[in-house]
């Protein structure tokens, strides 16, 4: 692939798809430094992938897949620097960059999804993006019926944990 025709699809499918990939660099990262470093470590991948490209998928899907495979890499490396944990003041921070005011049911939502598994929490992110079981599957590399239990699994326990905390009912 030429480099010229290489850097238009980048360009073109990072200026498209970046609302989409930061909200993948967000369920990872922290802060504001780390979201940045990720986005550019994300980025770089899907320039060094882009000529493997084979469109068996949507350009969506494959660009997310790519994403949240660097944010696992990078969670896992930086784990030995942190718990591993997104802090809910970065999601604060997210949702008032939009002006929208903090619900407190999405707040105790994000804690909720903070304390899942890196594959439930990327199954749960998928799933509030709309995509597909299907979509899911190839995204993770999980069965579709895999993807079926794990989210039953999911909602049975963030429904048991807000009837724990009951005001949160979700």
């Amino acid at each position: 692939m030429r480099n010229k025709t290489q850097l238009d699809i980048f360009d073109r499918w990072i200026t498209e798809f970046k609302p989409l990939l930061f909200k993948v660099v967000r369920a990872y990262a922290s802060t504001y430094e780390d979201q940045n470093d990720l986005f550019q470590e994300v980025s770089i991948q899907i320039w060094r992938s882009i000529p493997n490209f084979k469109e068996r998928s949507k350009v969506s899907t494959w660009l997310y897949r790519i994403a949240l495979n660097v944010a696992l890499n990078w969670t896992r490396n930086n784990r030995k620097h942190t718990d591993g944990k997104q802090n809910i003041e970065t999601v604060k921070h997210i949702l008032e960059q939009v002006n929208e005011p903090v619900d407190e049911r999405l707040d105790w939502l994000y804690k909720e999804i903070e304390k899942l598994d890196k594959v439930d929490r990327s199954i749960t992110l998928l799933m509030l993006d709309g995509f597909s079981y299907k979509e899911m599957a190839e995204i993770l590399g999980i069965s579709e019926s895999n993807i079926g239990v794990k989210i039953h699994r999911i909602k049975k326990h963030l429904t048991k944990q807000s009837e724990i905390e009951e005001h949160h009912a979700i």
